[in-house]
């Protein structure tokens, strides 16, 4: 399959730029696969498709102030993106410019934060150690900013805007945006109607947006990124698979998460650690059977995820109708509803 049998048109002016407000105010597609129709709705319609005995998948993690702006010892400019933790002063970041960081080079962050890099990878990414007093995360809280994705051009008021109101466990350098929909008051609604809500992890990557640069779709490589399933949720999981209740994903996140720890029948295994799972066509999902999701870009693997719920053809036609009627895309833009 060619990267390119992804591909649709999308006029830039559809590319949201400030969050919905209120956060349930979106636009909500919903696609029902068995019919193929569609409906036009809002978000916080999302509860007349949810019923009792629907178990809610979410993403806890929270998203780090991951981009920091650096000084050389010459006086350089230099953007640094955290990407992943390998160790407790060591992280995986990306750099630009590039050039400028070199292993050996030192760069300070103001006074409170210096690192040096000590690798780098084949792919480009620098292994940097990090040095502070304190806890670092109450130091990258007051010198890093919000790693808003490069197409979002406005500046964002608010930074909680873009960490989901059930964010726990910092560890992301991206928000799992299918979240960003729902308010307290939505999932206490939720709740009540008898669904139960599920937390999983899984630390939002340079793996889950990294542009497909191969022709064949199966020669990408996925960036790893760290996940976590706990034993309750991997029983209330399987318990409702076995019961033939529905298992309800919000966000690409929650599905990379569920289909790493399923085995064939569907069913979960407790466990954490690494994954780089790629999922595309002809890919079958085996615990997840519908899904809450924003609008992916062009030839992403995350618009290759959501077309293993049905086909990609189907999926290009959702889109080709989300354009023509004006739907909001991407990370801050309307939601989708695959049944």
């Amino acid at each position: 399959m060619k990267t390119s049998d992804f591909y649709y048109d999308l006029p830039e002016e559809l590319i949201a730029q400030t969050p919905a407000e209120p956060r349930d105010s979106s636009r909500l597609l919903v696609y029902h696969r068995d019919t193929k129709t569609i409906e036009h709705r809002i978000f916080r319609d999302i509860t007349d498709y949810l019923k009792a005995g629907d178990v809610l998948v979410v993403n806890r993690t929270r998203v780090l102030p991951a981009r920091i702006y650096a000084t050389t010892m010459s006086g350089g400019k230099v953007e640094v993106l955290l990407l992943k933790r390998l160790e407790l002063d060591e992280w995986e970041v990306l750099v630009k410019p590039g050039k400028k960081c070199r292993v050996g080079t030192k760069l300070t962050v103001g006074q409170e934060l210096s690192l040096e890099v000590k690798a780098i990878a084949e792919t480009g990414e620098r292994i940097v150690k990090f040095y502070y007093q304190g806890a670092f995360e109450d130091v990258l809280s007051r010198v890093g900013t919000m790693p808003l994705p490069p197409y979002i051009h406005e500046k964002l008021g608010d930074p909680e805007r873009y960490q989901t109101v059930y964010s726990r466990e910092n560890g992301s350098a991206a928000a799992p945006t299918a979240g960003l929909h729902f308010t307290p008051e939505l999932l206490g609604k939720i709740r009540a109607m008898g669904v139960e809500i599920v937390e999983v992890l899984l630390h939002v990557g340079l793996g889950t947006f990294r542009p497909v640069k191969v022709d064949d779709v199966e020669n990408h490589v996925m960036h790893s990124e760290f996940y976590e399933v706990s034993q309750e949720a991997a029983e209330t999981i399987n318990r409702a698979k076995r019961e033939g209740r529905r298992i309800v994903c919000v966000g690409t996140t929650s599905v990379r998460t569920l289909e790493t720890v399923a085995d064939m029948g569907g069913f979960i295994h407790a466990g954490s650690g690494e994954t780089s799972i790629f999922l595309y066509p002809p890919y079958r999902m085996k615990c997840v059977d519908a899904l809450i999701t924003n609008f992916h870009l062009p030839e992403s693997t995350l618009l290759m995820l959501v077309s293993c719920l049905c086909s990609r053809e189907e999926v290009l036609d959702v889109y080709r109708v989300a354009v023509g009627e004006g739907y909001r895309f991407f990370s801050f833009g309307d939601a989708c509803l695959f049944l």
